[in-house]
């Protein structure tokens, strides 16, 4: 099939180069001409897994192509793909004003029939919306081009998202055009071998499944982040908790995991967003609001616990710290612990020894001139002279790491770990003091 994808951002790029990975025709198209260039030579925006030798291969195939100008892609396409981001506006409303513009200039170029598939995550309504927008352009040039709206959710997670992409758990359509259902599932068919996989609703459904699942896993998080709070002051052991509640096969273990609280770019602004749909139609949602709450506090606890340590003066004093963007597998730090740790300990006085397998340059823009904070190139670097070891994010390098030397060049034998990541018994006959979260 022929197919444009708008936007080169983690799902846009994601999405079309999995879908030329399958044989399609794709072009991906993006207004920043710098990003543009530096794709069509093989330069990553973002770290994915498995992305980069995708897209160098397709784009040497001649089946991804990489542009500025939309009317190359809407000239030949079948499917048009919208994938532009949504951040959250400053009301915690998506800001949808890239959508709208994207739909605009659709409406304006477009010189076919297309499907038209909304794969950036947006508040329910939003598909009513862009078909208004791209019709009253249509109207405007005096022309009769017909166009179906479906709205087709992300489900990727950054890290593995090619693999997500790949071999996905399910693809939502919501779409009520029987042609345009049937054209979409051939589409995804390489992908999906059970039908049942494959899950056909109403647009607005559509558009509620992305910010419902999102929410569930938020709320998995900040559930057991606040279970974890309340083991550490009446001395149980959240770990343990862990293995008790996600054995339940109602349950499971997923997202289950005490720690410092997520970050990234879906779940903050997509609770946020869920938040305001239900507010915007005259519902409050109580638990979503308490889910964000608990979020937002969960990414201080590390601080808290250096300065019952420490005292609330940090100053002279120095940390390690293991870990910047928000998971494993990413380069991303937008709402990353880690931003709110550093910051924290910064504005109490102390200075950070920071190190990341990926993040390190996106985090020397973060904080960029501050003299506080030193980048190493090995995650024992950050070790010397430093009273203390923080650890942030999970990457797999920090597993199994060398307690020796980490106890031979620390000033003072204490661990803080975010992520619960050892174990508390072998570290303490190691003679460290360890500190894990609700524990």
């Amino acid at each position: 099939m022929n197919i444009t994808v708008i936007g080169t951002g983690y799902v846009g790029l994601v999405t079309g180069t999995c879908f030329s990975e399958m044989g399609n025709n794709v072009y991906c198209v993006d207004i920043d001409e710098n990003k543009i260039n530096s794709l069509k030579n093989g330069i990553m925006p973002i770290y994915e897994q498995h992305l980069e030798n995708m897209v160098i291969k397709n784009h040497k195939k001649g089946n991804l192509i990489f542009t500025t100008k939309l009317n190359e892609g809407l000239d030949i396409c079948d499917i048009c793909f919208i994938a532009v981001g949504t951040p959250m506006a400053s009301d915690g409303c998506a800001d949808l004003n890239v959508v709208f513009q994207v739909a605009k200039n659709i409406g304006e170029l477009m010189s076919k029939d297309l499907i038209i598939v909304t794969k950036s995550t947006v508040p329910v309504g939003t598909g009513d919306k862009i078909q208004k927008i791209i019709q009253k352009e249509l109207d405007k040039r005096g022309v009769n081009y017909k166009f179906h709206m479906v709205s087709n959710p992300e489900f990727l997670k950054e890290g593995t998202a090619v693999e997500d992409s790949m071999r996905p758990d399910r693809v939502i359509i919501g779409s009520n055009h029987e042609k345009t259902i049937k054209t979409i599932k051939e589409l995804y068919s390489p992908y999906i071998k059970n039908n049942d996989r494959f899950i056909v609703m109403d647009i607005r459904s559509a558009e509620m499944s992305k910010y419902a699942s999102n929410a569930m896993l938020a709320t998995r998080i900040s559930f057991m982040n606040e279970i974890a709070n309340i083991c550490e002051n009446v001395g149980a052991d959240v770990n343990q908790v862990r293995l008790g509640v996600g054995s339940d096969k109602r349950i499971g273990y997923s997202f289950l995991y005490a720690g410092c609280g997520y970050g990234g770019s879906c779940f903050p602004k997509d609770v946020s967003a869920l938040i305001k749909t239900g507010e915007i139609a005259g519902y409050s949602p109580k638990i979503l609001k308490e889910v964000e709450n608990i979020n937002n506090e969960q990414k201080k606890v590390i601080i808290d616990k250096i300065k019952r340590k420490f005292g609330e003066d940090l100053s002279n004093l120095s940390f390690g710290l293991w870990g910047l963007s928000f998971k494993p597998g990413t380069d991303d730090m937008r709402e990353a612990p880690s931003v709110v740790i550093i910051n924290g300990l910064i504005d109490a006085g102390a200075k950070i020894k920071a190190y990341d397998p990926k993040a390190t340059e996106i985090a020397k823009n973060i904080f960029e001139n501050n003299e506080n904070i030193e980048f190493c190139n090995s995650k024992y670097d950050v070790l010397d002279n430093s009273n203390g070891l923080i650890i942030v994010t999970e990457w797999n390098e920090f597993r199994s790491p060398d307690f020796n030397e980490i106890y031979n060049r620390l000033n003072n034998k204490i661990i803080f770990d975010g992520r619960n990541q050892f174990d508390r018994e072998l570290l303490n006959k190691l003679g460290f003091e360890y500190y894990q979260i609700g524990n």
